[in-house]
């Protein structure tokens, strides 16, 4: 069987090791606070696993360990923590964004990141005998983590000078720009474009995000940068059908619409078939018994049905004490995030994307709906929880996956879930206050100083009550949701449209890097061209650590220098 055959590519050996679990929460509060700065800066976040994967293996070697198992678990325990940042980052600004002067504290946010990963991953260790061992769903990017570490534990040298390369050019250039002023923030922003913020962000992590994003995606992102832009923001003042004001709300309302409607026609269209041939008889394959691996092989994770209820019932109890929700809510709160995780797992098995404001969307507006009397602070807090369990959901289920083509113990490899998981909940937390108590509630969003654009707490600030230009936003809805059932490759179309043009640009730069990268590349033998990629992979993967890092110590200093002064 081809699972046996990798199976027994893994190094023997026990993989949970004490070291494993410390090189983990390191690496996890490190990465966390990487993938926070990104998700705000950026308005997007690529997934940090094989970033991880890398990472874990080239730690691990220099501490003369070369157990596949080990690094496995190591690399799980480091990327849990990337997610709960982004379920932090994607909805929590967005309460700021309102400029309703409502506020959320330091423990308000820790309990609902916290509640979050408790949730995640108890769902998942729920979902993994189903999803990973009955359906066989391929979760691309746990199967390229997989393929990561299987190749750099034979060519790991040659990936780690392209890892560290990459992130020291990248860290030096963020300083020479953001530290010593000698390199400007935005290249050709001389020209004069009425509602357009014209020129190129001079930045080596926005360029990243093109090249691992890819050609087609980042092309439909520049495409929507040129229609809400030059067609909305611009063009509709210049053929005087409306004001300069109006265009520009009618462009970012329409890149909200677009998001949120794209989110939810990828839902649509990938669970509604998923449901009816469940309910024809042929979602089923035979279910071996707990505890036992199948006939491929796949190893089962078995959660006993009181831990499942007693995480659930602890996360309602500090919904509704902690977070000021009250009784049904709560309920209302954990049975949403529990059918949030699973929409997120089954997404994230078949296409490799996890809108997780989507669901925090979906979860807030069940609340509101159930308590009239929910405040802002609430409903956004009930949001956050279900977005960080969806993230670090998808982040698990990820891992599981490069657990079971590996051979890992699954229950070993969840014990690093939770350290990473929790450790990052945790770092997550601190870090976005800090950096809302350094910068302040402008600094947030779009319509801001320009700080963090934080695209997807947008969103949900939008269904919040914050829609600049309904009829637009409605007309966004409704062209992504046809967009994505019609299953064009549509997902960063609204992105393009909300975000700033000099960004949308940025990334653009990095996808013509990847196109030329590419060509280069064709026609050579399936090694050499395996090789090739790995190394452009540890060159992006280190240019989008090494930026983000430097903004998150210029923060931190700078929160410190506050705090002193």
């Amino acid at each position: 069987m081809q699972n046996n055959q990798l199976n027994a590519q893994g190094s023997a050996g026990r993989g949970l090791t004490v070291r494993s679990l410390v090189i983990g929460a390191v690496g996890s509060a490190i990465l966390t606070a990487s993938s926070m700065y990104i998700a705000l800066k950026m308005g997007a976040l690529p997934w940090p696993i094989v970033f991880a994967a890398l990472a874990s293996v080239l730690t691990l070697r220099a501490f003369g360990s070369r157990n596949l198992h080990e690094a496995n678990i190591t690399h799980a325990a480091m990327s849990a923590g990337s997610m709960v940042a982004g379920g932090l980052a994607f909805t929590i600004p967005g309460l700021w964004m309102l400029g309703s002067g409502a506020q959320v504290s330091l423990p308000e946010v820790m309990c609902a990141a916290l509640a979050g990963t408790v949730l995640g991953l108890v769902a998942c260790a729920a979902l993994q005998p189903y999803f990973i061992c009955e359906r066989k769903l391929p979760y691309p990017i746990g199967l390229s983590a997989a393929e990561t570490l299987k190749a750099t534990s034979d060519t790991g040298a040659s990936n780690g000078r392209a890892l560290f390369g990459g992130l020291g050019i990248s860290a030096a250039w963020a300083v020479l720009r953001d530290v010593l002023g000698v390199l400007p923030a935005r290249l050709l922003a001389t020209a004069a474009i009425p509602n357009v913020a014209f020129g190129l962000y001079d930045s080596p992590m926005i360029a990243a995000v093109g090249f691992v994003v890819g050609v087609v995606p980042t092309g439909v992102w520049f495409l929507g940068a040129l229609v809400g832009n030059f067609g909305i923001a611009w063009g509709l003042p210049a053929l005087g059908v409306t004001d300069l004001a109006t265009a520009d709300a009618m462009r970012s309302s329409a890149g909200l619409g677009l998001m949120l409607g794209v989110g939810a026609g990828i839902i649509a269209v990938n669970l509604v078939p998923a449901a009816a041939r469940a309910l024809r008889g042929r979602g089923a394959e035979g279910k071996p018994d707990a505890g036992t691996a199948d006939a491929d092989g796949h190893r089962r994770l078995v959660t006993p049905l009181g831990a499942v209820a007693l995480a659930s019932a602890a996360v309602a109890l500090v919904a509704a004490t902690a977070l000021g929700l009250g009784v049904l809510p709560s309920i209302a709160l954990v049975l949403g995030a529990w059918f949030a995780v699973y929409l997120s797992g089954w997404l994230t098995g078949t296409t490799g994307i996890n809108p997780m404001e989507i669901f925090g969307v979906m979860v807030l507006l069940l609340v509101q709906l159930l308590s009239h009397e929910a405040t802002l602070e609430t409903l956004f807090l009930a949001s956050a929880v279900t977005a960080v369990a969806c993230g670090i959901g998808g982040d698990v289920m990820n891992d599981l996956k490069a657990g079971d083509i590996i051979g890992t113990d699954p229950k070993e490899q969840f014990c690093g879930m939770c350290v990473g998981g929790i450790v990052g909940a945790v770092v997550a937390s601190l870090l976005l206050m800090a950096l809302y108590a350094t910068y302040g509630p402008g600094a947030f969003g779009a319509h801001g100083d320009g700080t963090f654009v934080a695209a997807q707490a947008s969103v949900v600030a939008a269904m919040a009550g914050g829609i600049p230009h309904v009829p637009a936003f409605v007309a966004g809805v409704v062209a992504g949701l046809v967009l994505a059932c019609l299953r064009l490759p549509v997902m960063t179309l609204g992105l393009g449209v909300y975000l700033p043009f000099y960004i949308s640009a940025g990334a653009a730069a990095g996808a013509v890097v990847r196109l030329v990268f590419d060509r280069a590349h064709k026609g050579r033998d399936e090694g050499e061209t395996a090789d090739a990629e790995a190394r452009g992979q540890a060159v992006a993967a280190g240019v989008l650590g090494g930026e983000s890092l430097v903004g998150v110590v210029v923060a931190l200093v700078s929160f410190a220098t506050m705090l002193a002064g």
